[in-house]
């Protein structure tokens, strides 16, 4: 215990930092598994003390600069899912158009597949437009399904994979959504690859191990995670009002950062950026754009009503330190 003490009192000259850092996890609401001996308790709770001090210490925002953990640019993408109708969606990429962005941050939008088109063709080309899911491999004998030369042939730039609706209703496991992640790279397309825990995995400790499932499912199959965008989303605050604490997101997204680090290289943990999905409004986004490992958002309702998009858009102005 003394080499520890001296160990993080070398890495810590703050003693509020300390209290802070140890407060945050206490705030964690990740519940030890009852199986744990005292000793091994005791272990995990330093081993996640020393990579919270660890990752923070090395993160320090100077002043006048954007306070972001990663070196990629914010990033907002907009999930329209099964909504909207032609004249909605006009209507919708009408304020889109009369919106205003800023520059520093990379706006996307995923309308329903039958809507590509519509919208490719009416966007401002400031917005880059996705899908929201495609099939594992080259077209083909695959009723309902859409391949990746299909997406790039309309004008698409990325796609959605991994999104919770499409492993808990649809049933698509780890394996097959990493396939599908590898295929849609080779095409030329972006990814948004989505990860995140049920509620029920979150009560019983596992956000961590659940989330690195997923993360190890993508590094298996993608041969570069250059055009990839992690998208950490709490299946709990999915359509349900609820969001994840400022606190609670930035802790997931520093776990997800630091195994990238560990698994794959320094290089990718730096320049992948890793956003938060789950609720995120107009009312949540700017504290939540405050985390320094918040990297944007990917957006569920609230990308529906322009305005309220265009402001989430606009959170990352909340990143910039005042000089």
């Amino acid at each position: 215990m003394a080499a520890l003490s001296t160990s993080l009192n070398s890495r810590v000259t703050n003693p509020n930092s300390v209290a802070t850092q140890f407060s945050r996890l206490r705030r964690a609401c990740f519940k030890l598994d009852n199986s744990l001996s005292t000793a091994s308790t005791t272990q995990y709770f330093f081993q996640n003390v020393d990579s919270q001090l660890r990752l923070s210490s090395s993160r320090r925002g100077s002043r006048g600069v954007v306070t972001m953990a990663g070196s990629g640019k914010f990033f907002v993408g907009g999930n329209w899912k099964c909504n909207g109708t032609k004249e909605s969606i006009s209507k919708l990429v009408s304020d889109l158009n009369d919106a205003k962005f800023e520059t520093d941050v990379d706006v996307v939008v995923a309308p329903p597949f039958v809507y590509i088109d519509q919208v490719k063709s009416s966007l401002t080309n400031r917005i880059e437009v996705s899908a929201q899911n495609c099939w594992i491999g080259k077209g083909g004998a695959f009723t309902g399904e859409i391949s990746g030369e299909q997406l790039k042939d309309v004008g698409c730039q990325w796609v959605i994979l991994g999104h919770s609706e499409r492993r808990h209703i649809i049933g698509e496991n780890d394996e097959f959504i990493g396939k599908k992640a590898g295929y849609a790279l080779s095409q030329g397309l972006g990814v948004i690859a989505c990860i995140g825990e049920l509620l029920s995995e979150r009560e019983a400790g596992k956000t961590f191990d659940v989330c690195y499932q997923h993360m190890k499912a993508f590094a298996d199959a993608v041969p570069s995670w250059d055009n990839v965008v992690i998208a950490y989303e709490p299946v709990w605050a999915i359509g349900t009002g609820k969001v994840a604490t400022p606190v609670q997101a930035q802790e997931v997204h520093v776990a997800v950062r630091d195994w990238l680090k560990k698994n794959v290289s320094a290089e990718v943990a730096s320049k992948t950026r890793i956003i938060y999905g789950g609720s995120v409004n107009g009312s949540n986004c700017t504290e939540l754009a405050k985390q320094e490992d918040i990297d944007g958002f990917l957006v569920g309702g609230a990308s529906l009503k322009g305005p309220e998009f265009a402001s989430i858009v606009n959170s990352v102005s909340s990143k910039k330190v005042a000089a």
